[in-house]
C-alpha cells in the first residue's frame, strides 16, 4: 500500500484535549495482516526496529552536533534488541530519545521533553475490518525559544523522508511477525 500525508485521526490522544503545538504532521499506511490482531506493544517494538541505516547514521550525527549545544540525545543503546524485546510501552519507560507519554488501547504517544522545543509521536492503530489495518504516525512539536526554530528548520526536510520510512518499515515490520 502507499503512504499518504493525513490529519491526525480524530480520536488519537493528539486531539483530544488542549495541546499547543507549532508543527504538526501525520503519514499513514494501510495494510493486510492475517493472525493475530497487533497490539500497541507489538507495534511500538516495530516502530523501534524498523530505523534503515540512512535514519542511524542522522540520528549519530545529530546526536554529536546536539551534544555540544547541551541538548538530549538518545545516548547509546548497547543492547538495543534486549530493549526492544523487553519494552513494553507503559508511560514513563523510555528507547532512547523516546519516552512514554501516554498509551491507549491502540495509540503510545512517545516523545521527549527538551529546553529549547518539546516533541510527540502518535503511533496510532486501526482496525477497519478483520486483517485491514491502518498505522498512522503524527508529529507534534512545540517551540519553547528562538532555538527551536532554528533547530528544527533544517530538520523539518528530513523528518517527512524519515517518517514515511519509519511508518513504510514498521508496517513491514508488524506483516513479517505475524507469519
Amino acid at each position: 500500500m502507499k503512504i499518504e500525508k493525513v490529519s491526525p485521526p480524530s480520536s488519537s490522544l493528539f486531539m483530544t484535549g488542549k495541546r499547543e503545538y507549532d508543527y504538526l504532521d501525520a503519514y499513514s499506511e494501510s495494510f493486510e495482516m492475517s493472525g493475530t490482531e497487533p497490539t500497541i506493544s507489538d507495534v511500538a517494538k516495530a516502530f523501534f526496529s524498523a530505523s534503515p541505516k540512512w535514519i542511524d547514521f542522522l540520528f549519530q550525527i545529530r546526536n554529536n552536533l546536539v551534544k555540544l549545544l547541551g541538548l538530549k540525545t538518545g545516548g547509546s543503546l548497547p543492547d538495543r534488541n534486549l530493549l526492544i524485546k523487553n519494552f513494553k510501552g507503559f508511560p514513563g519507560e523510555s528507547m532512547g530519545l523516546f519516552k512514554v507519554f501516554e498509551r491507549g488501547e491502540h495509540e503510545l504517544i512517545l516523545g521527549e521533553d527538551d529546553k529549547h522545543l518539546d516533541f510527540r509521536v502518535s503511533l496510532f492503530l486501526q482496525m477497519h475490518e478483520p486483517e485491514q489495518y491502518s498505522l498512522t504516525i503524527s508529529t507534534l512539536v512545540k517551540f519553547h525559544n528562538i532555538f527551536g526554530r532554528i533547530y528544527f528548520f533544517p530538520v523539518k526536510p528530513f523528518h517527512h523522508a524519515i517518517v514515511q520510512a519509519m511508518l513504510k518499515q514498521t508496517v513491514q515490520q508488524l506483516k513479517q511477525r505475524s507469519k
